[in-house]
């Protein structure tokens, strides 16, 4: 078969292929080289050998090439090249063993008659953290994973590292006798090899702290794991939201609760360097982007993106949703629950997001076809609130409420509480901070405020109604949709303490037209 019908067209600079070859010396026989396609060639006249990396589509689109000298040379879409032999497996499995250089794949593959899944590093121990978080969902389709890295300093330490990347227990690691899989083949140790990979232990720290080592993280200042929220009055009473903590934010429906996430999207961008990691289930994607650029530029852009002009939708777009921090989950409705916590796992360990944003629960849980809905809410909070501690991470969530008792509804502006939280307790009990949105859609009259015109139908109370670091809950103040600009601005005092339809109570977070349209709120 020729190059060109098997090799990407992108992918430049490739070898002749050449023909599948034994190793003999490394035990490699002409069945393995054929399944793997480990193929002898030439490059400057010389020989070498060539392992063959493939896409999903068979088409060979890098190759590591192994020189007589043993230098090792890497041609073609080096970028895109996954793990060496995912092409041979299928999506998901019992086990899936992960080595790191391609002899030690090839060589454990042909221990074990090719039967179970086994990969390896594109790069060694040296880049064993990035293949890995590259190709961490894929990973994550199978049940267990077991590292056998060589037996040297880098290989362990490369372990030390990897494991951190699963959730307790799913990791386990192969201790050798000799220094690497291969190594074993040569000697003849096939046994003794698949001993070691089904021994392999599970790599997770037992729990267990002596409580006289603890004064120097008792001490430590709390700044790197957490943030402010872009409110004034709420961060008094919440100080801000700290990693390994799951935020609800509640209301009813259309009070505004995926606006509040766009302000603190654009808050934390402004105040962090911090990756964001997005999953809005009831919107696509491009509103979702639309959105996020019009907070920065305070207009309305899903509404018309002509309200900016290009370079000001380009400045925006590179300052928020295309800054190389903010990774969004491309889609919409339902999907499984699964599906969706290794969605979050892999934004959180894949892409480094260390605050995650997740658009709505009951959507999540509509789309189960078994069991009950308060149990599957059980469920997605336990699951979510282990996340949020394992990865070091804050969850927002945002969920809906039962309607309450008596003529008057969420919509008409009735006190929101946590009784109401729609399914389940568990949203409740696990929630480290719960966070309500009143707003009297119905509402008639205005109030004037630094001689601004503000109908009354546009302000929306905060109400934290759990906050599990500070204990505060009550009123946390009062925020103003101004329709002209899309944004959420915060009013500093009580804007219904006169019921009057106008009334000169209450100051603003701006001053100015000119302060309103660069509020960072």
């Amino acid at each position: 078969m020729e190059e060109t019908e098997v090799s990407a067209p992108k992918a430049k600079g490739l070898l002749p292929i050449g023909e599948p070859n034994d190793w003999a010396s490394r035990k490699i026989d002409l069945e393995s080289s054929t399944k793997w396609g480990f193929t002898r060639s030439e490059m400057g006249g010389k020989a070498v050998r060539i392992f063959n990396y493939r896409d999903t589509n068979q088409r060979i689109i890098a190759q590591k090439v192994r020189t007589a000298g043993k230098d090792f040379v890497f041609l073609g879409d080096t970028k895109n090249a996954g793990l060496y032999g995912m092409h041979l497996w299928r999506d998901g499995g019992k086990k899936l063993i992960i080595t790191e250089g391609e002899i030690d794949a090839i060589s454990i593959s042909k221990a074990q008659g090719h039967k179970w899944p086994v990969v390896s590093l594109p790069t060694g121990a040296n880049g064993a953290v990035g293949a890995i978080k590259k190709n961490l969902e894929w990973i994550n389709t199978f049940e267990e994973v077991i590292l056998c890295f060589d037996m040297d300093e880098p290989g362990r330490e490369a372990v030390d590292k990897c494991v951190q990347l699963f959730e307790p227990g799913k990791c386990k690691t192969a201790i050798l006798p000799r220094k690497d899989a291969n190594e074993m083949l040569m000697h003849g140790e096939v046994r003794e090899l698949i001993d070691c990979l089904w021994s392999a232990k599970v790599l997770r720290p037992d729990g267990i702290v002596d409580g006289a080592d603890l004064w120097d993280l008792m001490e430590e200042d709390d700044d790197n794991d957490h943030v402010t929220l872009p409110h004034q009055k709420l961060n008094e009473m919440t100080l801000g939201v700290r990693t390994g903590e799951v935020v609800t934010l509640t209301s009813g429906s259309g009070m505004g609760k995926s606006s509040l996430i766009r302000e603190y999207v654009d808050h934390l961008l402004r105040t962090t360097e911090e990756n964001l990691g997005i999953l809005m289930l009831e919107e696509p994607i491009k509103r979702t982007a639309r959105g996020l650029i019009g907070v920065r530029l305070s207009k309305p852009l899903h509404l018309d993106k002509e309200l900016a002009s290009a370079e000001e939708r380009r400045r925006a777009y590179e300052e928020t949703v295309g800054s190389g921090r903010v990774f969004l989950y491309d889609h919409f409705g339902s999907t499984s629950s699964d599906n969706l916590l290794a969605k979050i796992r892999y934004l959180a360990k894949g892409c480094g997001c260390k605050r995650i944003f997740l658009d709505h629960l009951s959507i999540v849980v509509s789309g189960q076809e078994e069991g009950d809905e308060r149990r599957n809410i059980d469920f997605i909070m336990t699951a979510l609130a282990t996340l949020a501690l394992e990865c070091d991470i804050t969850i927002f969530l945002v969920t809906h409420l039962k309607r309450p008792s008596g003529d008057k509804g969420h919509e008409q502006g009735a006190e929101v509480s946590m009784a109401q939280l729609r399914g389940s307790h568990s949203i409740g009990q696990l929630s480290h901070t719960i966070i309500g949105a009143e707003r009297n859609q119905q509402a008639d009259g205005e109030i004037e405020i630094d001689g601004k015109i503000i109908p009354l139908n546009t302000i929306t109370t905060l109400r934290v109604l759990k906050c599990r670091w500070t204990g505060e809950t009550g009123i946390a103040g009062w925020l103003w949709y101004d329709r002209k600009t899309g944004r959420l601005y915060e009013l500093m005092s009580d804007p219904f303490a006169d019921k009057g339809e106008k009334s000169n109570r209450g100051t603003s977070t701006f001053e100015d037209e000119t302060d309103m349209e660069d509020c960072p709120f």
